[in-house]
């Protein structure tokens, strides 16, 4: 993944539940950001479910995607954990853990069948998070005199930027996130409309959630 590349993280869980053949399949979905914490997860719901016949999962790690794991976890080889990591890998999520909880129902699917169903239920789960798009781009901190706030603040409503950590002392602050491809723009838009009366100090680079 290069530097410019966007990526999607889970910003709430979902859970979802399909039957196939009476077999019930309950998919969980989370936002982990390590292995650890997607190993604790998968402990949990091992244990929530305890009477469950299988308990599979996937899960990759790291804005490059660089780690992922799967399990069947007693189904089938390659019927199970990789139908979930290929949902995974297909929507472009990452820092996420899918569980696939299954309740034998009594009928055989044969492989292609419980590939179909994994990953019908992961799909189920995955729509049922709320996933976000994480998207590079910049920071700034604002200072300014209360001349100045309207003029501010009508300028970044015109351009959609909200206003975060506002502070009213003797001078006005606030934050802002701005998109790495409007960052140049925006800041010489503040600039211009605050007739360079305006503190802009840049706070940090990195991806983040518009």
């Amino acid at each position: 993944m290069g530097k410019t590349d966007n990526y999607k993280v889970v910003l709430q869980p979902g859970s979802d539940e399909i039957v196939e053949k009476k077999s019930r399949f309950i998919a969980n979905v989370l936002s982990v950001s390590s292995v650890q914490e997607a190993e604790e997860q998968i402990a949990a719901f091992q244990k929530k479910y305890w009477d469950a016949r299988h308990n599979c999962y996937a899960f990759v790690i790291g804005s490059d995607f660089g780690t992922t794991r799967c399990s069947d976890n007693g189904e089938p080889s390659g019927t199970a954990g990789k139908p979930i990591l290929e949902v995974i890998k297909g929507a472009g999520v990452t820092n996420v853990l899918i569980i696939v909880t299954r309740y034998f129902g009594g009928v055989l699917l044969g492989t292609g069948g419980l590939v179909r169903a994994y990953t019908k239920a992961a799909q189920a789960g995955l729509n049922a998070a709320m996933v976000g798009e994480m998207i590079l781009g910049k920071r700034y901190h604002l200072t300014a005199d209360y001349t100045l706030v309207n003029n501010i603040q009508y300028y970044l409503r015109q351009e959609g930027i909200p206003l975060e950590n506002e502070v009213y002392t003797d001078k006005v602050e606030y934050d802002i996130t701005v998109k790495m491809e409007d960052a140049k723009r925006v800041t010489q838009g503040l600039t211009q409309k605050t007739e360079g009366r305006i503190g802009i100090e840049e706070i940090e680079e990195g991806y983040f959630c518009f």
